[in-house]
């Protein structure tokens, strides 16, 4: 993911000028089905069993999640086609989004799993 959010890019403008943002201590991974930088993802399913998910990172520069990332659907949810991080569960800000590399259709209950390493948060 490379594209900042609103929100993010004035947290960091604030922290490059030492204003101390309050920058988030936790982020969960969430799936959707469009993005912008000012909403980050968009069309988050609803009433499918679906929630956001945390997530960790490790790396220098190019972050990585360090461990499997599981969404648990109970019924069908469509094509989701964006993931972004939030700093809250539910609510929150958007930081980042990015549209997938291949979108999944969700045609019923199952799990959509991003393995460790395969999302990835790159400066530039």
């Amino acid at each position: 993911m490379t594209d900042l959010t609103d929100h993010a890019k004035n947290l960091l403008a604030r922290a490059l000028c030492a204003r101390l943002p309050t920058l988030p201590i936790t982020v969960y991974a969430a799936l959707g089905t469009g993005g912008s930088d000012a909403a980050g993802i968009t069309g988050e399913p609803a009433g499918t069993g679906y929630a956001r998910q945390r997530a960790t990172f490790t790396g220098t520069g190019t972050q990585r999640n360090a461990e499997a990332i599981r969404f648990t659907f109970t019924a069908a949810a469509g094509t989701l086609t964006h993931v972004g991080l939030f700093d809250a569960v539910t609510g929150g800000n958007p930081l980042t989004w990015s549209a997938l590399t291949t979108p999944v259709t969700v045609a019923g209950p199952g799990v959509v799993t991003f393995t460790g390493n395969a999302l990835t948060v790159q400066p530039e």
